[in-house]
């Protein structure tokens, strides 16, 4: 089972939830794959350079005589690296941006995660605040006083 991090936007979540954003916490094959494609995705731009500069160093490795395995070490490191901190780094990206992490959700894919999380979200319903009868009469029997607060204190019908 997967981990997905929730994220709301910076002006707190929209009334469908629309742009509310799943990240998910693990090994991503895409960022294996492409992994500066990916990141060029994720909007993650230094990261994409960078990774973009260490493709070619590994490819240019693997072209010279006796530096192959260099290159391929290169490459693999690379592409390991963003396979599984890649997502952590888009997270931190979107907080640093000023999303909200929302909570975590374990799910074994995204529209389960996302049938977790927004079933346990319950809509506003409109409050009524207004109440039935607001004239309170007073207790018939206190206790120590008949018909009145104690200590010369206002009582709920106003008076004193």
């Amino acid at each position: 089972m997967a981990s997905y991090l929730i994220l709301t936007p910076p002006g707190g979540p929209d009334k469908n939830q629309v742009r509310t954003r799943f990240i998910r916490d693990g090994f991503s094959w895409t960022a294996f794959l492409f992994p500066t494609l990916w990141m060029l995705f994720h909007r993650l731009w230094l990261l994409a350079i960078a990774a973009f500069l260490l493709e070619g160093i590994g490819w240019e490795l693997i072209r010279r005589p006796g530096f192959f395995v260099a290159g391929v070490a290169i490459l693999l490191g690379l592409r390991i690296l963003a396979a599984l901190e890649g997502s952590h780094a888009a997270y931190r990206n979107l907080v640093a941006g000023g999303w909200k992490t929302e909570g975590l959700v374990s799910a074994p894919n995204l529209a389960a995660a996302e049938d977790i999380h927004f079933s346990e979200i319950e809509p506003k319903a409109e409050e009524n605040i207004r109440s039935a009868n607001w004239d309170i009469p007073p207790s018939l029997n206190t206790g120590s006083r008949q018909g009145g607060p104690g200590f010369g204190l206002p009582g709920y019908d106003g008076g004193r």
